[in-house]
Protein backbone atom coordinates (compact mmCIF):
# COMPACT_ATOMS: atom_id res chain seq x y z
CA UNK A 1 0.00 0.00 0.00
CA UNK A 2 2.85 2.37 0.93
CA UNK A 3 4.54 1.67 -2.44
CA UNK A 4 1.38 2.55 -4.37
CA UNK A 5 1.02 5.83 -2.50
CA UNK A 6 4.66 6.68 -3.17
CA UNK A 7 4.27 5.98 -6.90
CA UNK A 8 1.11 8.08 -7.01
CA UNK A 9 2.73 11.01 -5.25
CA UNK A 10 5.82 10.80 -7.45
CA UNK A 11 3.73 10.77 -10.63
CA UNK A 12 1.76 13.77 -9.40
CA UNK A 13 4.95 15.64 -8.60
CA UNK A 14 6.38 14.91 -12.04
CA UNK A 15 3.14 16.03 -13.71
CA UNK A 16 3.00 19.23 -11.66
CA UNK A 17 6.66 19.94 -12.38
CA UNK A 18 6.15 19.49 -16.09
CA UNK A 19 3.12 21.75 -16.02
CA UNK A 20 5.04 24.41 -14.10
CA UNK A 21 7.99 24.17 -16.49
CA UNK A 22 5.64 24.54 -19.44
CA UNK A 23 4.11 27.65 -17.93
CA UNK A 24 7.52 29.10 -17.08
CA UNK A 25 8.69 28.75 -20.68
CA UNK A 26 5.47 29.79 -22.36
CA UNK A 27 6.01 32.46 -25.01
CA UNK A 28 4.75 35.92 -24.01
CA UNK A 29 1.47 36.96 -25.60
CA UNK A 30 1.79 39.04 -28.76
CA UNK A 31 0.92 42.60 -27.73
CA UNK A 32 -1.90 44.47 -29.47
CA UNK A 33 -0.80 47.87 -30.76
CA UNK A 34 -2.83 50.79 -32.05
CA UNK A 35 -0.35 51.65 -34.82
CA UNK A 36 -1.33 50.09 -38.16
CA UNK A 37 2.27 49.08 -38.82
CA UNK A 38 5.06 47.79 -36.62
CA UNK A 39 8.18 45.63 -36.63
CA UNK A 40 10.69 44.49 -34.01
CA UNK A 41 13.86 42.47 -34.32
CA UNK A 42 16.79 41.26 -32.25
CA UNK A 43 19.54 43.57 -33.43
CA UNK A 44 22.26 41.06 -32.65
CA UNK A 45 20.84 38.11 -34.57
CA UNK A 46 18.49 39.84 -37.01
CA UNK A 47 15.68 37.54 -35.87
CA UNK A 48 12.16 38.92 -36.30
CA UNK A 49 10.37 39.25 -32.97
CA UNK A 50 7.16 41.00 -34.06
CA UNK A 51 5.50 42.13 -37.25
CA UNK A 52 2.27 43.88 -38.11
CA UNK A 53 1.85 45.01 -41.72
CA UNK A 54 5.64 45.17 -41.61
CA UNK A 55 6.02 45.56 -45.39
CA UNK A 56 3.13 47.95 -46.02
CA UNK A 57 4.32 51.28 -47.40
CA UNK A 58 3.44 54.31 -45.28
CA UNK A 59 4.41 57.93 -44.85
CA UNK A 60 7.33 58.16 -42.45
CA UNK A 61 7.52 61.80 -41.35
CA UNK A 62 10.84 62.79 -39.83
CA UNK A 63 12.05 59.23 -39.36
CA UNK A 64 13.32 59.97 -42.89
CA UNK A 65 16.09 61.96 -41.20
CA UNK A 66 17.76 58.71 -40.14
CA UNK A 67 18.71 58.29 -43.78
CA UNK A 68 19.72 61.95 -44.04
CA UNK A 69 22.20 61.41 -41.22
CA UNK A 70 23.40 58.09 -42.61
CA UNK A 71 24.19 59.58 -46.01
CA UNK A 72 26.16 62.41 -44.38
CA UNK A 73 28.12 60.03 -42.16
CA UNK A 74 28.91 57.80 -45.16
CA UNK A 75 30.71 60.61 -47.02
CA UNK A 76 34.30 59.72 -47.85
CA UNK A 77 36.81 61.82 -45.90
CA UNK A 78 34.05 63.38 -43.79
CA UNK A 79 35.19 66.18 -41.49
CA UNK A 80 32.62 66.50 -38.72
CA UNK A 81 34.19 69.78 -37.62
CA UNK A 82 33.88 71.44 -41.04
CA UNK A 83 31.73 74.57 -40.80
CA UNK A 84 28.60 75.28 -42.79
CA UNK A 85 27.26 78.83 -43.14
CA UNK A 86 23.54 79.01 -42.49
CA UNK A 87 21.77 80.44 -45.52
CA UNK A 88 18.53 82.41 -45.53
CA UNK A 89 17.02 79.75 -47.81
CA UNK A 90 17.05 77.29 -44.90
CA UNK A 91 15.06 79.52 -42.59
CA UNK A 92 12.71 80.57 -45.41
CA UNK A 93 12.01 76.89 -46.02
CA UNK A 94 11.03 76.37 -42.38
CA UNK A 95 8.57 79.26 -42.54
CA UNK A 96 7.09 78.17 -45.87
CA UNK A 97 6.59 74.56 -44.73
CA UNK A 98 5.71 75.35 -41.11
CA UNK A 99 8.34 72.74 -40.34
CA UNK A 100 10.12 71.61 -37.19
CA UNK A 101 13.25 73.66 -36.65
CA UNK A 102 16.65 73.68 -34.99
CA UNK A 103 16.27 77.49 -34.93
CA UNK A 104 19.45 77.99 -36.93
CA UNK A 105 20.36 81.64 -37.41
CA UNK A 106 21.29 83.05 -40.82
CA UNK A 107 25.00 83.81 -41.08
CA UNK A 108 26.06 81.51 -38.24
CA UNK A 109 28.78 78.99 -38.97
CA UNK A 110 27.75 75.58 -37.65
CA UNK A 111 29.81 72.41 -37.80
CA UNK A 112 28.58 69.27 -39.55
CA UNK A 113 28.54 67.51 -36.18
CA UNK A 114 26.36 70.27 -34.71
CA UNK A 115 24.01 70.06 -37.69
CA UNK A 116 23.59 66.35 -36.99
CA UNK A 117 22.49 67.19 -33.44
CA UNK A 118 20.15 69.85 -34.82
CA UNK A 119 18.80 67.30 -37.29
CA UNK A 120 18.19 64.42 -34.91
CA UNK A 121 17.28 66.04 -31.57
CA UNK A 122 14.79 68.85 -32.33
CA UNK A 123 14.21 67.29 -35.78
CA UNK A 124 15.37 70.44 -37.53
CA UNK A 125 14.31 70.59 -41.16
CA UNK A 126 16.59 73.62 -41.51
CA UNK A 127 19.51 71.42 -40.41
CA UNK A 128 18.41 68.76 -42.92
CA UNK A 129 18.36 71.37 -45.70
CA UNK A 130 21.81 72.63 -44.75
CA UNK A 131 23.24 69.11 -44.81
CA UNK A 132 21.61 68.26 -48.15
CA UNK A 133 22.97 71.49 -49.64
CA UNK A 134 26.43 70.78 -48.23
CA UNK A 135 26.74 67.14 -49.29
CA UNK A 136 24.83 67.09 -52.56
CA UNK A 137 26.67 67.80 -55.81
CA UNK A 138 25.83 70.41 -58.43
CA UNK A 139 26.23 74.05 -59.32
CA UNK A 140 22.88 75.16 -57.92
CA UNK A 141 21.19 74.54 -54.59
CA UNK A 142 18.31 72.74 -56.30
CA UNK A 143 20.75 70.43 -58.08
CA UNK A 144 22.62 69.70 -54.86
CA UNK A 145 19.42 68.86 -53.00
CA UNK A 146 18.26 66.59 -55.83
CA UNK A 147 21.65 64.89 -55.80
CA UNK A 148 21.51 64.34 -52.05
CA UNK A 149 18.05 62.77 -52.23
CA UNK A 150 19.43 60.54 -54.97
CA UNK A 151 22.14 59.42 -52.55
CA UNK A 152 19.44 58.60 -50.00
CA UNK A 153 17.68 56.34 -52.50
CA UNK A 154 20.97 54.76 -53.58
CA UNK A 155 21.71 53.90 -49.95
CA UNK A 156 18.20 52.46 -49.52
CA UNK A 157 18.81 50.14 -52.47
CA UNK A 158 22.18 49.04 -51.06
CA UNK A 159 20.49 48.15 -47.78
CA UNK A 160 17.78 46.13 -49.52
CA UNK A 161 15.00 48.52 -48.51
CA UNK A 162 12.68 47.28 -51.25
CA UNK A 163 9.60 49.19 -50.16
CA UNK A 164 11.21 52.59 -49.57
CA UNK A 165 11.50 55.75 -51.62
CA UNK A 166 12.64 59.21 -50.57
CA UNK A 167 11.58 62.41 -52.31
CA UNK A 168 12.77 64.80 -49.59
CA UNK A 169 15.70 65.28 -47.25
CA UNK A 170 13.51 65.67 -44.15
CA UNK A 171 10.32 63.64 -44.59
CA UNK A 172 8.10 66.49 -45.76
CA UNK A 173 6.76 64.51 -48.67
CA UNK A 174 6.43 65.77 -52.21
CA UNK A 175 4.08 62.90 -52.99
CA UNK A 176 6.27 59.80 -52.94
CA UNK A 177 8.18 59.64 -49.65
CA UNK A 178 7.45 56.31 -47.99
CA UNK A 179 8.91 53.31 -46.23
CA UNK A 180 7.83 50.38 -44.06
CA UNK A 181 8.41 49.31 -40.45
CA UNK A 182 10.75 46.52 -41.61
CA UNK A 183 12.76 48.78 -43.93
CA UNK A 184 13.14 51.52 -41.32
CA UNK A 185 14.30 48.96 -38.77
CA UNK A 186 16.87 47.71 -41.27
CA UNK A 187 18.01 51.29 -41.85
CA UNK A 188 18.29 52.07 -38.14
CA UNK A 189 20.20 48.86 -37.47
CA UNK A 190 22.75 49.84 -40.10
CA UNK A 191 22.95 53.47 -38.94
CA UNK A 192 23.54 52.41 -35.34
CA UNK A 193 26.83 50.80 -36.37
CA UNK A 194 28.27 54.32 -36.66
CA UNK A 195 29.64 55.65 -33.35
CA UNK A 196 28.77 59.28 -34.11
CA UNK A 197 25.19 58.35 -35.00
CA UNK A 198 24.81 56.32 -31.79
CA UNK A 199 26.14 59.19 -29.70
CA UNK A 200 23.81 61.73 -31.28
CA UNK A 201 20.57 59.73 -31.12
CA UNK A 202 20.98 58.73 -27.46
CA UNK A 203 21.56 62.34 -26.37
CA UNK A 204 18.62 63.76 -24.40
CA UNK A 205 19.72 67.39 -24.69
CA UNK A 206 22.76 69.40 -25.68
CA UNK A 207 24.12 72.94 -25.77
CA UNK A 208 26.38 73.68 -28.73
CA UNK A 209 28.70 76.66 -29.19
CA UNK A 210 28.42 78.07 -32.71
CA UNK A 211 30.21 80.92 -34.47
CA UNK A 212 28.16 84.00 -35.36
CA UNK A 213 28.34 86.06 -38.53
CA UNK A 214 30.40 88.72 -36.70
CA UNK A 215 32.97 86.20 -35.47
CA UNK A 216 31.60 85.91 -31.95
CA UNK A 217 29.72 82.93 -30.63
CA UNK A 218 26.38 81.84 -29.24
CA UNK A 219 25.02 78.65 -27.67
CA UNK A 220 22.30 76.63 -29.33
CA UNK A 221 20.31 74.38 -27.00
CA UNK A 222 18.44 71.37 -28.37
CA UNK A 223 16.24 68.78 -26.66
CA UNK A 224 15.52 65.37 -28.14
CA UNK A 225 11.92 64.83 -29.27
CA UNK A 226 12.36 61.13 -28.44
CA UNK A 227 10.90 60.94 -24.92
CA UNK A 228 11.55 57.21 -24.83
CA UNK A 229 15.11 58.05 -23.79
CA UNK A 230 13.78 59.29 -20.45
CA UNK A 231 10.89 56.89 -19.96
CA UNK A 232 12.21 53.45 -20.89
CA UNK A 233 15.16 51.82 -19.16
CA UNK A 234 17.90 50.99 -21.65
CA UNK A 235 16.57 53.18 -24.50
CA UNK A 236 19.36 54.29 -26.85
CA UNK A 237 17.48 55.96 -29.75
CA UNK A 238 16.45 56.46 -32.49
CA UNK A 239 14.05 59.00 -34.14
CA UNK A 240 10.51 60.32 -33.91
CA UNK A 241 8.32 61.31 -36.83
CA UNK A 242 4.90 62.89 -37.24
CA UNK A 243 2.69 64.65 -39.74
CA UNK A 244 -0.81 64.82 -41.20
CA UNK A 245 -0.24 61.69 -43.30
CA UNK A 246 2.38 59.95 -41.18
CA UNK A 247 0.45 60.38 -37.90
CA UNK A 248 2.86 59.40 -35.10
CA UNK A 249 5.93 57.29 -35.85
CA UNK A 250 8.96 56.13 -33.92
CA UNK A 251 12.02 54.14 -34.83
CA UNK A 252 13.32 52.83 -31.52
CA UNK A 253 16.13 50.84 -29.93
CA UNK A 254 16.97 49.72 -26.41
CA UNK A 255 19.67 47.59 -24.82
CA UNK A 256 19.41 45.46 -21.69
CA UNK A 257 22.28 43.19 -20.76
CA UNK A 258 23.72 41.81 -23.97
CA UNK A 259 20.50 42.15 -25.98
CA UNK A 260 19.49 45.06 -28.20
CA UNK A 261 15.94 45.25 -29.50
CA UNK A 262 15.26 47.56 -32.44
CA UNK A 263 12.10 48.35 -34.37
CA UNK A 264 9.59 50.83 -35.71
CA UNK A 265 5.94 51.80 -35.44
CA UNK A 266 4.24 53.84 -38.15
CA UNK A 267 0.91 55.64 -38.13
CA UNK A 268 -0.01 55.57 -34.43
CA UNK A 269 -3.12 57.73 -33.85
CA UNK A 270 -1.56 59.87 -31.10
CA UNK A 271 1.71 60.55 -29.32
CA UNK A 272 0.39 58.72 -26.24
CA UNK A 273 -0.60 55.70 -28.34
CA UNK A 274 2.83 55.70 -29.97
CA UNK A 275 4.57 55.68 -26.59
CA UNK A 276 2.36 52.88 -25.26
CA UNK A 277 2.84 50.80 -28.42
CA UNK A 278 6.61 51.08 -28.33
CA UNK A 279 6.87 50.16 -24.65
CA UNK A 280 4.71 47.08 -25.26
CA UNK A 281 6.87 46.03 -28.19
CA UNK A 282 10.13 46.54 -26.34
CA UNK A 283 8.88 44.58 -23.32
CA UNK A 284 7.74 41.84 -25.67
CA UNK A 285 11.06 41.88 -27.53
CA UNK A 286 13.09 41.52 -24.35
CA UNK A 287 10.81 38.74 -23.08
CA UNK A 288 11.27 36.67 -26.26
Amino acid sequence: MRSAVTVSLTASAVLAGALFAGQAHAAPAVPPITAPGGFVMNNGTGATLFGKAADTRRSTGSTTKIMTAKVVLAQRGLNLDAKVTIDKAYSDYIVAKNASSARLIVGDKVTVRQLLYGLMLPSGCDAAYALADKFGTGTTRAARVKSFIGKMNDEARKLGMRNTHFDSFDGISNGSNYSTPRDLTKLASSAMKDATFRTVVKTKSTSQKVTTRSGGYRYMSWTNTNKLLSTYSGAIGVKTGSGPQAKYCLVFAATRGNKTVIGAVLGAPSEANRAADVKKLLDYGFAR
